[in-house]
């Protein structure tokens, strides 16, 4: 490159930054390296085929006019892929070994059981899946561990697919990508890993709450939802819990999370719960007495993954004991999952009595004021398990322990969560006080 091409684009490059969005500049501009020039033309290189096309398209006449500006004269400007010949294949065999996640054909809003708690998620994801890209961009899912983030995101996968077999639909979980970041960069293969996840016209990433606290995640995510966002692609994201309770997540990939529309989950009700076992036993030819799902129904209230389980036990219990289902047979099939004796109601009062006896300490303890650790330990795990184990807001548990803020119960429930990867001991502590809360 010419000393005199590269003052050119310098020059051009500070009009462009002064007409253009930050996110539009950094995504699209900043990938571009001034290859040539001569009397008539100035030759651009980009890195890949989508962003060619993205700059012919949408940015050709802003870079001329910038061109024309610093020059003087009416350039032409070509765009071309530097040794593009050899780069397709290596793209095209590392895509190929890296595939996204297969669809669950199960996974459909056919087999999605509406109610109460999930309704505006499934609402705006069925919106999605309609119009990608034209109606909520990006979707936010957020909720506790099988409540149907997942089957949602199934869903618009398959309802994409469905309307337009052409569209390009990427289904993975942050684990996957982090995995195939490191893999790229060890192989030096950073553009193929570009050109994956950035030459698709649907990205849906389960669990984004994983990549908090992972730098080199964090910044390709970043600009990887940069280029979807501008090229007017559709994306989805799952997590635990909302953006602005993430810990660790960068400022700037949060606020991206809340341009769009974020939904949120909460645990089926009883009327929703039978609907689901009813649902399930409906689509595997099951004949399940109706007191029967109203009784397991009402017995779990967690979530769904464990709701399906049980009904899954007393269907294998009744295979394997020649036994017809009733309700009595299910108390017996699932005696080791809960007392049976009564319906256990699991709230705040409930986790703080069962810690407090736990760790002999007295229930107003938790509450007070006390900070030594003996007593700040136990309270950091009752507000960890509030938060696991109830519906509750962080404002609400904050109340619940003497009225402190929600960034202390967030700071608690994100120690506990952090010292559980680290200690078997304090997993084995968390899973006793549980089984202690359920009955067990």
């Amino acid at each position: 490159m010419s000393v005199q091409l590269n003052d050119i684009w310098n020059r051009t490059l500070e009009l462009l930054k002064d007409e253009m969005t930050d996110i539009s500049y950094n995504t699209w501009i900043l990938t571009i390296e001034p290859i040539s020039i001569d009397s008539n033309t100035i030759t651009l290189g980009v890195p890949a085929d989508f962003q060619k096309g993205i700059l012919e398209s949408r940015y050709s006449y802003l870079i001329k006019n910038s061109l024309k500006q610093v020059t003087h004269k009416d350039y032409n400007i070509y765009f071309s892929i530097p040794s593009q010949a050899q780069a397709k294949p290596a793209i095209q065999e590392y895509s190929e070994d890296t595939s996204g996640l297969v669809l669950n054909p199960k996974y459909t809003f056919d087999t999605f059981v509406i109610g109460n708690g999930n309704r505006f998620a499934h609402a705006a994801s069925l919106a999605v899946a309609e119009a990608p890209a034209k109606a909520y961009n990006p979707l936010f899912l957020y909720g506790g561990v099988g409540l149907g983030k997942t089957h949602l995101m199934h869903a618009i996968g398959h309802f994409v697919l469905s309307q337009n077999p052409s569209l390009k639909v990427l289904y993975v979980s942050s684990e996957k990508f982090t995995n195939e970041l490191i893999n790229a960069i060890k192989d030096d293969k950073n553009e193929e890993f570009r050109y994956k996840y950035r030459n698709i016209d649907v990205l849906l990433i389960d669990d984004i709450q994983f990549i908090a606290g992972k730098e080199r995640t964090q910044e390709e995510f970043f600009h990887t939802f940069n280029a979807l966002y501008e090229s007017n692609k559709q994306i989805i994201v799952s997590s635990d819990k909302p953006p602005k309770e993430i810990n660790t997540l960068e400022d700037r990939l949060r606020s991206r999370f809340e341009w769009g529309l974020i939904a949120d989950i909460a645990p089926p009700d009883l009327e929703t719960r039978i609907a689901i076992l009813r649902k399930k036993a409906q689509l595997e030819n099951l004949d399940v007495p109706d007191d029967v799902m109203v009784y397991i129904a009402d017995k779990v209230a967690s979530n769904i993954r464990e709701l399906e389980g049980a009904l899954n036990r007393v269907i294998a219990y009744s295979t394997l004991t020649d036994h017809k289902i009733d309700v009595d047979m299910a108390i017996e099939a699932l005696k080791d999952m809960f007392n049976n004796s009564k319906t256990i109601v699991i709230n705040s009062k409930t986790i703080q009595e069962i810690v407090s006896r736990y760790f002999h300490l007295k229930t107003d303890e938790l509450k007070s004021k006390k900070r030594s650790r003996d007593i700040s330990f136990p309270r950091q795990i009752a507000m960890f398990l509030c938060r696991e184990m109830t519906d509750m807001s962080l404002p609400k548990i904050g109340d619940e322990f003497g009225g402190r803020d929600h960034t202390t119960v967030m700071h608690a429930c994100d120690k506990i969560k952090n010292d559980m990867d680290d200690s078997a001991e304090l997993r084995r502590t968390i899973e006793d006080i549980r089984k202690n809360i359920m009955g067990g």
